[in-house]
């Protein structure tokens, strides 16, 4: 059984060979699977690509795509599923933090019957603030993309060829991953792996890439209209209330005084509630307009060992 290993990676020159050779290893004790690679360089600024030619050169079984620009994670991923032919497609990471010698239990797992396996990590060895975004994570993907409560998620999964056929289905510039997963199919097991500590560099998400990451969600949900709807309903009514006992009040007491600041303070909350529900409207008629105009979700400026039929 061919594994396709398909890895997005971006400034990856100090550890792709190392992952690609320490894979290679783990496969060659296994009668049964057999694997190739889809190296994706996301226009990394080293001289990763360069590292990718030359593996593809001493291995007939690794193939090359180099993107013309950065496109993100998400989008080197599903350019790396439409070159990838095996009837198993393994995703992980360039750094070694999703290990080689952690395939087998994804592989074991697998043979269950399941459609989707995530490799989950009982310890985390990141920084603080990728522990909580993983978290922000956890429950938005739950909420915002109908994850199953007992699955969790990570960079380290395996799908069946049926899988990767409807994934490379969807069109719009923006995947997730996950999000795509989760509406194909809801048989997704998990394991239990070791998560190894980072060999060269660190993380290249930040903060900003994650916002945008985590906006992502909202392709593939509408919930976020319906809780701005709810929030909206919910401020008319206080303020239906606040009118109604304000009135009352200055019936029976026409001495009263009315306040200013009370009054600002009214519209301040209330126009900062329209502007969130119309920031979120705004972001999902963003979303349409780029979908519209056809953006790509990735250009492909070059490959290596992929024949022009494949291709």
């Amino acid at each position: 059984m061919l594994v396709s290993i398909v890895i997005p990676c971006y400034n990856s020159e100090a550890t792709i060979r190392k992952v690609v050779e320490m894979v290679m290893e783990e496969f060659s004790r296994w009668d049964l699977y057999t694997c190739e690679f889809v190296l994706v360089n996301d226009n990394s600024r080293d001289e990763t690509f360069q590292e990718i030619r030359r593996l593809c050169k001493d291995y007939s079984n690794v193939k090359g795509v180099n993107l013309m620009r950065n496109f993100g994670q998400h989008n080197a991923l599903m350019a790396a599923l439409h070159y990838a032919e095996g009837d198993l497609i393994l995703g992980m990471d360039d750094d070694l933090q999703t290990h080689p010698s952690q395939i087998w239990k994804l592989l074991k797992k697998m043979e269950e019957g399941y459609d989707l396996v995530y490799g989950v990590y009982e310890k985390r060895k990141n920084s603080f603030l990728k522990n909580c975004t993983s978290y922000l994570n956890e429950v938005s993907s739950r909420i915002l993309l109908g994850r199953p409560r007992e699955i969790q998620s990570s960079n380290f999964w395996i799908i069946t060829r049926a899988v990767a056929v409807e994934v490379r289905k969807y069109q719009s510039y923006n995947p997730y991953i996950d999000g795509i997963f989760y509406r194909t199919t809801h048989n997704i097991g998990n394991v239990t792996v070791e998560h190894h500590k980072r060999e060269v560099g660190s993380s290249n998400y930040t903060l900003r890439k994650l916002i945008r990451l985590w906006l992502a969600y909202w392709n593939y949900s509408v919930i976020p209209l319906r809780i701005s709807s709810v929030v909206g309903a919910f401020s008319a009514c206080i303020g239906f209330i606040a009118t109604i006992i304000t009135i009352i009040r200055k019936l029976l007491n026409p001495d009263m005084m009315m306040g200013w600041s009370s009054l600002i303070c009214t519209m301040l909350i209330f126009f900062g509630l329209i502007l969130l529900v119309l920031g979120i409207i705004g972001e999902y008629l963003g979303k349409i307009i780029l979908t519209i105009n056809n953006t790509p979700q990735f250009i492909v400026r070059e490959t290596i060992n992929i024949d022009h039929e494949e291709s």
